[in-house]
């Protein structure tokens, strides 16, 4: 298979489909997030990032397209996040009232622990 050449370096966003995006901002700074973007897009919708600290890498805060804000329903999203300390970032998000797992899964590598 040849490879083709993209230009594309690294991921800068992941979207996430947020009918809540004040509700969904208020998580994300709870948990230590910043957020870097909060933009007005058209006439009804805004353009939110939010961002880990010392990352890059951020999450939009998209609103669902037209028509389909009932539609958009919380799911496990896939984004994993790193941390230095996992045992200290679960018991501080236990702490805030985030729900979390009771304990941290440790599969073992190459699978990061996570919560």
């Amino acid at each position: 298979m040849a490879t083709v050449k993209t230009g594309i370096g690294r991921l800068s966003l992941v979207c996430v489909p947020t009918p809540d995006q004040d509700g969904a901002i208020e998580f994300y700074e709870k948990l230590g997030f910043e957020k870097r973007t909060d933009v007005p897009m058209g006439d009804t919708y805004r353009w939110v990032g939010v961002y880990p600290p010392d990352g890059p890498t951020g999450i939009a805060l998209a609103p669902p397209p037209p028509g389909d804000s009932q539609e958009v329903t919380p799911v496990q999203t896939g984004i994993v996040i790193t941390t230095s300390d996992i045992d200290t970032t679960h018991a501080a998000f236990k702490e805030l009232g985030v729900d979390v797992d009771e304990q941290v899964a440790r599969m073992g590598d190459p699978v990061p622990p996570m919560f």
